[in-house]
């Protein structure tokens, strides 16, 4: 079979989500104190490496359409393990760009418990939770399952217009990461520590603009036409640009000045909402839809403070929240040449009411299965690092290596002045007042 456009398409597309997660780690390991940032990338790194073997043995089968399926929520997770029914190039090249969507959605969840969370732990969350979570969503809402045409919802009240992610991606993430939170708990001197600001902007801007490079890809891989692919690039352009500036307009009335993290921040926010409705409305309506979930997730990132969960990275406020705000729009944008009408274009409410209910489903069913999988976690091995461990960082406790040189030679590796700090164990006496003065030096550097 030779290759087509649309096949070659999809390969880069497929690379350019792929390169998204490395971007998260960027994005994420800015936004954490310098003593956690190669660990928040590690949880990033990690989702590629678990949840890519995952959906090769049974993820992709679990999300692919075939009437072998529990209830319309997930299909037979070995009809297609290890793709030995993939032989079509085409279907390969398919399952490889999903496999990506499932890796990104996984590492999203990783900023909401940063600086606090077991490496072992989230080793172990990472393929329990595509597993039980994320492929049945895919199945349910892009696999022929509930929220599809073919799907009881679909038929009792619409198909769920998603074109690229709202529900299977954002809510999902969202919330997951809301759960684990409330599971874990917040970091020590969570709302007082000013040393949980983040450490280094410019990286968060790598990040960000690595994300909106990538997502590109991520929205129109699976475009049907060059009309289609044509609508989506713009309103992934002009979405999150719009987001970007009602977050900064946010700030300068709320704080009195613009940030940089700010406008990255916002720049995810229109990302995030403009992916369900993509291909579905217009550069107006993108527009107007970027503006309002930069707008309102800007507001949103404060509410961890008044309500008092330690959402570290803002998951919550930015991707739960765009992500139903660009799902539901959906009810009202969408425009009737793309398919169903939204509420302002004639179609009545119907759409509307759908994207309404799905949205409040994707919540409950992530919300209960992220608890069913997490808990145990957290009390059979203990999802959260100690006291000591975190005031030492992540880096140094779980890892060994920091990210940065600040003076005191080594810091690139294991040794054993970290080694003391870590473990509390003492070396031989022979390097004990060497020890003793690289150690002291250690402590220093980490509470930079």
């Amino acid at each position: 079979m030779e290759f087509t456009a649309g096949l070659v398409w999809l390969l880069v597309a497929a690379a350019l989500v792929l390169f998204m997660t490395p971007g998260l780690a960027f994005f994420y390991g800015g936004m954490t104190r310098a003593k956690a940032a190669l660990n928040m990338m590690m949880m990033s790194f990690i989702a590629i490496g678990t949840v890519a073997i995952v959906w090769v043995l049974w993820g992709a089968s679990m999300s692919t359409s075939n009437e072998d399926n529990f209830f319309q929520i997930f299909a037979n997770p070995f009809s297609h393990f290890g793709l030995h029914n993939f032989t079509e190039p085409a279907d390969l090249l398919k399952v490889g760009y999903a496999a990506t969507f499932a890796i990104i959605t996984v590492a999203l969840i990783s900023g909401a418990i940063a600086d606090r969370a077991k490496f072992s732990a989230w080793t172990l969350f990472t393929p329990l939770w595509a597993t039980l979570v994320y492929a049945p969503m895919a199945y349910m809402v892009w696999g022929g399952g509930l929220f599809s045409a073919d799907g009881w919802f679909g038929k009792t009240f619409a198909p769920v217009i998603d074109f690229a992610g709202g529900t299977v991606v954002h809510i999902n993430a969202g919330v997951a990461g809301l759960i684990l939170v409330l599971i874990i708990g917040n970091r020590k001197g969570f709302g007082k520590d000013p040393n949980h600001r983040p450490h280094n902007v410019p990286l968060i801007m790598l990040g960000a603009a690595i994300l909106w490079f990538g997502w590109f890809g991520f929205n129109a891989g699976a475009a049907a036409t060059v009309e289609q692919g044509g609508l989506i690039w713009i309103n992934t352009l002009v979405a999150p640009a719009a987001a970007m500036l009602g977050w900064l307009v946010v700030e300068r009335i709320r704080d009195g000045h613009p940030t940089s993290l700010g406008a990255a921040s916002g720049v995810v926010a229109g990302l995030v909402a403009i992916t369900p409705a993509c291909a579905n409305v217009s550069p107006l309506g993108a527009i107007a839809l970027g503006a309002v979930a930069g707008v309102a997730s800007a507001l949103a990132v404060g509410l961890k403070f008044k309500l008092g969960y330690d959402d570290s990275l803002d998951v919550v406020g930015v991707h739960l929240v765009s992500g139903v705000i660009g799902t539901v729009a959906i009810g009202f944008l969408a425009t009737p040449t793309q398919g169903a009408a939204g509420l302002f274009y004639g179609g009545g409410t119907t759409q509307l009411v759908a994207q309404v209910l799905a949205a409040l489903a994707s919540i409950a069913f992530t919300a209960v299965m992220t608890f069913v999988i997490a808990y145990p976690i957290h009390k059979i091995m203990g999802f959260r690092i100690s006291e000591r461990q975190e005031i030492a960082g992540a880096d140094l406790s779980l890892h060994a290596e920091t990210a940065y040189e600040f003076g005191v030679g080594g810091h690139g590796g294991s040794f054993q002045p970290l080694h003391d700090l870590i473990t509390g164990k003492k070396s031989a006496p022979a390097e004990a007042e060497e020890t003793t003065e690289a150690t002291t030096a250690s402590k220093e550097s980490v509470q930079a």
